[in-house]
């Protein structure tokens, strides 16, 4: 019974980072954090961006858990494995697959391409103003998140790039 109580921790832990991602993504890096991530939306050809700064904080966190655990709590160690699970994911993914940093492929179709679409949408903006697809897992419909960029683009919110966004 430990063993899918232990999962269980895992899998929700993993789950929650996807909104943590989504809210520090949304208020930290494109709020007060925004001099880390600004080089991710400026094009440079360095192998490292100031960006890459936040995966050590997402590995600081993880580590801490896994101390907690080790010390005083034990479930922290399974919140730990969840944090580094998602901290793979959003290197395989982010990285990997939308920025292609570590190989390169491009989806055709499903899932994959809309992960795909919905993060280079979230580079359509230009600045810290605005924008959309703050998460990393989960994807909107494109043609929604579109609709939004246009809206945020007529009322002023966003300077939207002129080939994404205006149909």
């Amino acid at each position: 019974m430990q063993v899918l109580i232990n999962f269980g921790i895992v899998i929700a832990s993993v789950a929650f980072m996807e909104f943590v991602a989504w809210w520090s993504h949304k208020y930290v890096m494109h709020g007060w954090g925004w001099g880390w991530h600004r080089d991710h939306h400026e094009p440079h050809n360095n192998t490292f961006e100031k960006n890459d700064l936040y995966a050590i904080v997402g590995s600081a966190i993880s580590i801490s858990l896994f101390i907690i655990g080790a010390w005083l709590w034990e479930p922290a160690t399974w919140m730990g494995v969840g944090v580094m699970i998602y901290g793979l994911i959003y290197t395989l993914i982010h990285d990997g697959l939308v920025h292609q940093r570590y190989f390169r492929w491009v989806p055709k179709s499903g899932y994959a391409k809309r992960l795909v679409q919905a993060h280079k949408l979230h580079h359509a903006t230009i600045g810290k103003e605005g924008g959309v697809s703050f998460g990393f897992i989960v994807a909107e419909d494109p043609a929604k998140l579109k609709q939004e960029l246009k809206r945020q683009r007529e009322a002023g919110i966003a300077v939207v790039r002129d080939s994404v966004g205006a149909s």
